[in-house]
């Protein structure tokens, strides 16, 4: 029998508060990612969980001497036909995961082996343990629950510095012959009508412009034989509630517009100096040859500059665009472990025969996006 820790307190707290002073303070002085922040984690178990069958599996660790938190482990447990697993809050709208502790906290639970027995003991049972989006360079969090190593994902997560003033970040991040095209696209598109580029203020031109996202990214993502995580309520309800709540402080979602209409939009977090992109939408039929994409982030990326953040990170995706914006890649990491013999013939099965990969991927969506499913729309 596992011995309780005497340095901590640890606890599965279904109904943790991420809106609460005490987990704000621990997140502003943690390792953690823009996926982990308050607001995000909140909408996330509030609007999503409870519509994909997910179970909360919070884990809370807090300081025995001080009652005060030292980590959060924001997890789900979720039945994919006959595997149980465990896995990081994330459910497809998440591209970054990692635990919610500061490095110091982070290496004295390491140290301490009652702690990492209780929290190992707290997780299970599961057949599969899924950790994946892990960020390069972030708390090791096989580690703690005594994980085999992490692996690299078949993708990357790409990011851009940013340096001030815009017309010096531009010639240092894009080709000349890429500024040129841009400055021609630019021209031809403002010869079309008054064209007009701005950051939502209020809650109905959030409304408005995520109906417009919306109405664009159908078309787009079901021709390339995938569906669109904003055409499902559930989700569409999650960006909305995250936008709304979050506007003029952690999220900003940019339009562009011809004439009163909005053609381009760009939704993304604001975290720690970077911008995150979680998605964009195109008036791509209504102006095939003007490159609204490149030209959208590139008012992104100058509005940015602006606003004195030092990183446009484009997220998870191996795009060519994003390397035509000074873009380098990133590696991702992902921790599996098996935790019975189902779980373990799984990943023996994935091993051998790589593209059954996919076919898992598809049977583990299937249950809570009951219509075609797609992949991350990034």
């Amino acid at each position: 029998m596992n011995r309780p820790s005497n340095t901590f307190d640890i606890a599965i707290e279904q109904g943790f508060d991420f809106l609460s002073p005490d987990y704000a303070e621990l997140f502003d002085n943690s390792a953690a990612t823009a996926f982990q922040h308050p607001l995000w984690l909140d909408t996330l178990y509030t609007r999503l969980a409870s519509h994909v069958g997910a179970t909360p599996l919070v884990v809370v660790v807090r300081h025995r001497v001080t009652g005060a938190l030292a980590m959060v482990l924001p997890l789900l447990r979720i039945r994919r036909g006959p595997i149980r697993t465990v896995e990081f809050a994330d459910l497809r709208v998440s591209d970054y995961l990692a635990p919610v502790c500061s490095p110091q906290v982070f290496s004295e639970l390491l140290k301490d082996e009652s702690a990492c027995a209780e929290i190992r003991c707290l997780v299970r049972p599961f057949d599969l343990l899924r950790m994946t989006k892990l960020p390069d360079g972030r708390l090791p969090i096989e580690n703690l629950l005594a994980a085999p190593r992490r692996i690299a994902m078949d993708t990357n997560a790409y990011a851009t510095v940013l340096v001030a003033p815009f017309e010096q970040w531009r010639a240092s991040a894009l080709d000349r012959s890429y500024q040129k095209e841009l400055a021609k696209k630019a021209r031809q598109l403002q010869k079309k009508g008054d064209l007009s580029f701005s950051c939502c203020r209020d809650s109905a031109a959030v409304l408005e412009v995520l109906d417009v996202m919306k109405k664009f990214r159908g078309p787009r993502f079901q021709a390339h034989g995938d569906g669109d995580l904003l055409q499902r309520p559930e989700y569409y309800g999650f960006y909305s509630d995250v936008a709304q709540r979050g506007l003029g402080s952690f999220v900003r979602l940019y339009a562009m517009k011809m004439n009163g209409e909005v053609i381009a939009a760009v939704l993304g977090l604001s975290h720690h100096g970077s911008f995150l992109v979680i998605m964009g939408a195109f008036d791509i039929a209504g102006y095939k040859s003007q490159s609204l994409g490149a030209l959208m982030f590139e008012q992104v990326a100058k509005d940015c500059i602006e606003r004195g953040d030092q990183m446009l990170d484009f997220t998870i995706g191996d795009e060519p665009y994003k390397k035509q914006f000074g873009a380098q890649p990133s590696p991702m990491w992902t921790v599996t472990q098996a935790g019975s013999t189902t779980g373990a013939i799984s990943l023996f099965a994935l091993k051998q025969a790589p593209w059954l990969k996919l076919a898992a991927k598809r049977m583990s969506e299937f249950r809570f996006l009951p219509t075609r499913t797609s992949t991350p729309t990034r």
